[in-house]
């Protein structure tokens, strides 16, 4: 097992364990967390998809050697089931302390008795136990290859939050170019942002502003992910792009092979975004991807990131970027533009953006639920196998594709204002991370509700869904080539 093991939980779930664990009577409960796993370099991520809450007297009772314990036919029938499913058993109860929490010496001699056994039955594992204060978490993982320490828990939400075994030691003083970010967030701020790592797919207008604006934030690491080159079309809506990098003169030129030839030099908006990103922060981490979220393994590129915007306009595009937020638990938020012309005059009728935040949970924004993934016009692009062209921003094939880089803006500017409030925890306790839609020409904004569908497929809690099932699932990329 890849190190350091952490588990990651959506708010909504995490409440409900909450509660269960700490109704205000300072005794003690029991609970199981069934979760998905996700390998990388960054290590194991476990992806808590359920929680099956024991009973006080009944799944949860005074235990032979310590004070409770979970009975033997609870444990059997949760276990096999997560073996069946092809998830992990992790065994959760809580102790009275506050900041700092660790496992008694009788829960850790339960471990060393009915654990390995239980590796056995879940194939392996992982499987293990958390014990939970009220401002912490600790975990004894186990797997065939050891046993691991839990090095801590993220709880996905409005307000993205940490629980450690004990208290962090203070962050060091942010760098002096950052002074006027920590003066909002403070130090401890300025050192979440260049932890995160986040994925950025789509480097036209809105990504490559917020690919300049992460890198600016201080954000650690970013993940740009686009096939696309500079051209002058779209030379005024790529930051930090020259008509260098366009090969502009070549561009110009009547002869067609002069043209082709300046299309093959020009460069990649990757590389451009990789630039614009170094200068704003010499010491960022930056892959430059050239390639395709549709393909699985430029996807799986994404799959440990904290955070991913989606700034491209497909229907397969929305398709994979949603499974990767629900199947990861990745919050996450697709942003665009859209120009609506009259099919009779040609003219302008309304000008959209759009800033649509999802959270890896039922009503938290899932594209599939909000029916933004629109069956035919995945059939279409799945038909015509040139994506770009399905890159619409206007809804008529004969109009050419309006774009101006102050539209991406607006969409754009919401997206990085969410990542930092996020992250840092600026947001209000009862914010709500609904969709947003600007109308340009009017000068209004509109909020779209949660919506969720009990079947759905990406964010529902039914059995057959991708959601926190992590590696253990495939995602909806067209297949690899053998």
């Amino acid at each position: 097992m890849k190190t350091p093991v952490s588990l990651r939980i959506d708010a909504p779930l995490f409440a409900r364990l909450f509660a269960h664990l700490f109704p205000g009577d300072l005794d003690e409960h029991g609970a199981v967390i069934v979760a998905g796993v996700a390998t990388s370099d960054r290590g194991t991520r476990l992806l808590a998809r359920d929680v099956i809450l024991a009973r006080d007297g009944v799944d949860y009772v005074p235990g032979a050697r310590g004070y409770r314990a979970l009975t033997p036919r609870f444990v059997a029938e949760v276990s096999h089931s997560c073996a069946a499913e092809n998830l992990a058993y992790l065994a959760v109860h809580n102790h009275r302390s506050t900041d700092s929490v660790s496992f008694s010496p009788d829960d850790l001699a339960s471990h060393e008795r009915g654990y390995p056994a239980l590796v056995d039955i879940l194939k392996g594992g992982p499987m293990g136990a958390l014990v939970f204060a009220v401002n912490a978490v600790a975990g004894d993982i186990w797997t065939r290859d050891g046993r691991f320490p839990l090095d801590h828990a993220t709880v996905i939400g409005p307000r993205v939050r940490t629980l450690f075994p004990s208290p962090r030691r203070r962050p060091r003083a942010a760098d002096p170019v950052y002074d006027r970010h920590a003066r909002l967030f403070g130090d401890l701020g300025q050192e979440i942002l260049s932890a995160l790592k986040v994925g950025l797919i789509g480097l036209g207008g809105g990504g490559s502003l917020l690919n300049e604006w992460f890198a600016h934030l201080g954000v650690g690491h970013i993940v740009g992910i686009d096939f696309d080159k500079v051209s002058l079309s779209n030379l005024p809506r790529v930051v930090g792009a020259t008509r260098w990098d366009a090969m502009s003169v070549l561009a110009r030129c009547k002869s067609s092979w002069l043209r082709k030839l300046a299309w093959r030099l020009s460069s990649y908006k990757v590389n451009v975004a990789r630039r614009v990103a170094r200068a704003a922060n010499p010491n960022i981490r930056y892959d430059a991807v050239i390639g395709n979220i549709l393909d699985e393994k430029t996807a799986l590129l994404l799959a440990d990131c904290d955070f991913l915007v989606l700034a491209g306009d497909t229907m397969q595009s929305r398709l994979v970027f949603n499974a990767l937020c629900q199947q990861y638990l990745i919050p996450g938020v697709q942003i665009g533009a859209k120009v609506t012309v009259d099919k009779a005059t040609r003219q302008v009728t309304n000008v959209t953006t759009a800033t649509r935040p999802v959270l890896p949970h039922p009503c938290g924004g899932c594209l599939d639920c909000h029916e933004l993934i629109l069956p035919d016009r995945l059939q279409e692009e799945a038909l015509t196998n040139d994506e770009r062209r399905a890159q619409r921003y206007v809804d008529d094939d004969e109009v050419a594709e309006p774009s101006v880089i102050t539209l991406n803006a607006l969409s754009a500017a919401q997206a990085a204002n969410d990542l930092m409030m996020m992250f840092t925890g600026l947001f209000d306790e009862t914010v709500a991370l609904e969709h947003t839609i600007h109308f340009a020409r009017q000068r209004a904004t509109m909020t779209v509700g949660s919506r969720t569908k009990d079947q759905c497929l990406d964010c529902g809690s039914h059995p057959k869904s991708r959601r926190a099932r992590g590696d253990r699932a495939r995602l909806p990329c067209r297949a690899s080539p053998r």
